[in-house]
């Protein structure tokens, strides 16, 4: 049996949760219900039976529910994953070579998900994933550290299965990837990643406006990351906190940790900032378009504006267009929100240029909106937004 440690949350609680005490039972085989959504000593195992069901598209697992009680998971049942044995780990040796060759092909696959949507080369990622990286993990490795770097750059692989989870609508799923992320970079022991997927759990929630957990998930992984990291990436961490914290309703200390973020982007001397910080493009651009979502949040819809801008401008249309065209779809949102038609549909136009070849739901969902915001102006003849309509309409159809 592994050891077992409680985090701070755990110990206020006076015990240790395990899956029952939330409502979840184990998964047995062959029962797809609660798959993923508990932290154990295999997280590969696990994945394996994610990954089938995912390749299959099981109705179980793509329609499945966002778990309020799987988002208390890394706070209550904070379990140190075991080492894994010798018996687990013959077969070929690892190395620095076999790691970057995985952190290369997540990237590339990245590259893909960013120009195209989540939904292009899905299935050749989770195959990716089930075949060569599970046998890798499961190996041997020439060093303790060489094994940390693969189990890490693994946890990356999974988190963007989530994310295209996640783009897809499919949130049960996508959380199910989180965890299972979370529990391969605890393992791994790497600074700040079992820390940055919690931000990203955090992040989820406030998505889906399921605000349960989300400002202690972001406080404790900004607690795990404070002096241990660059500079960069605390600005990360400490911008979902602020956004955490608007949607718990205290301003100050969201406009605050705003400004703290800023300040660590200008502190920044110039050190590497880890691949698994840059799942969403540049830093400042990522930090712009969460301090633009804090904005919004508190109803500052001039603030949030600029920021949405900033974001855009910080990112390639090309590289990242999917998040380009979003971040543009929500500054317009805004512009239209002050009055300001004409220039509202100027920035939606160019959301759309950028949306033509992304396989998204996201997208997808973002015109539908866009068109419910032009039903109050369409019938006034203001010519761009009659025009601005019809281009919608026509990549919905497509």
């Amino acid at each position: 049996m592994p050891s077992i440690r409680l985090s701070s949350t755990a110990h206020a609680l006076g015990r240790m949760l395990v899956p029952s005490d939330l409502g979840l039972r184990s998964a047995a085989e062959g029962d797809d219900t609660n798959i993923g959504l508990s932290i154990g000593p295999d997280a590969v195992g696990v994945l394996s039976r994610i990954w089938r069901a995912d390749l299959d598209r099981r109705r179980s697992l793509s329609t499945s529910a966002y778990s309020v009680a799987g988002a208390l998971l890394p706070l209550g049942q904070v379990q140190e994953i075991a080492q894994r044995t010798e018996a687990a780990r013959r077969g070929a040796v690892s190395g620095k070579h076999e790691v970057v060759a995985v952190r290369d092909m997540i990237h590339m696959f990245t590259v893909m998900d960013e120009r195209h949507g989540g939904q292009h080369g899905r299935s050749s990622l989770v195959q990716y994933l089930m075949s060569d990286v599970a046998s890798l993990c499961r190996g041997r490795f020439r060093t303790e550290d060489d094994r940390a770097a693969m189990l890490s750059a693994a946890a990356s692989g999974v988190h963007l299965a989530g994310w295209k989870a996640y783009d897809a609508g499919e949130q049960g799923l996508a959380q199910r990837y989180y965890l299972q992320s979370l529990a391969l970079a605890r393992e791994s022991g790497v600074t700040g990643h079992e820390a940055f997927v919690m931000r990203t759990r955090s992040q989820q929630g406030m998505k889906l406006n399921r605000p349960e957990h989300c400002l202690a998930l972001a406080e404790v992984a900004m607690r795990k990351v404070r002096g241990r990291v660059d500079t960069r990436t605390e600005a990360l961490f400490e911008v979902t906190r602020a956004h955490a914290l608007a949607g718990a309703g205290r301003r100050r200390g969201a406009v605050q940790a705003v400004q703290r973020a800023q300040d660590f982007l200008m502190a920044d001397q110039g050190d590497e900032v880890p691949f698994w910080a840059l799942s969403w493009g540049p830093v400042e651009a990522t930090v712009h378009s969460h301090t633009a979502k804090v904005f919004d949040k508190l109803r500052d819809q001039r603030r949030a504006a600029e920021e949405y801008a900033a974001a855009a401008a910080g990112r390639s249309a090309s590289t990242y267009a999917r998040i380009f065209a979003l971040d543009l779809v929500v500054q317009a949102k805004m512009q239209h929100a002050q009055g300001h038609i004409e220039q509202a549909c100027a920035t939606w136009g160019r959301a759309l240029d950028s949306m033509e070849r992304v396989q998204s739901v996201r997208t997808r969902k973002a015109v539908v909106e866009m068109r419910r915001s032009l039903a109050s102006v369409r019938a006034r003849n203001i010519r761009p937004a009659q025009e601005l309509d019809e281009r919608a309409a026509a990549f919905l159809a497509a």
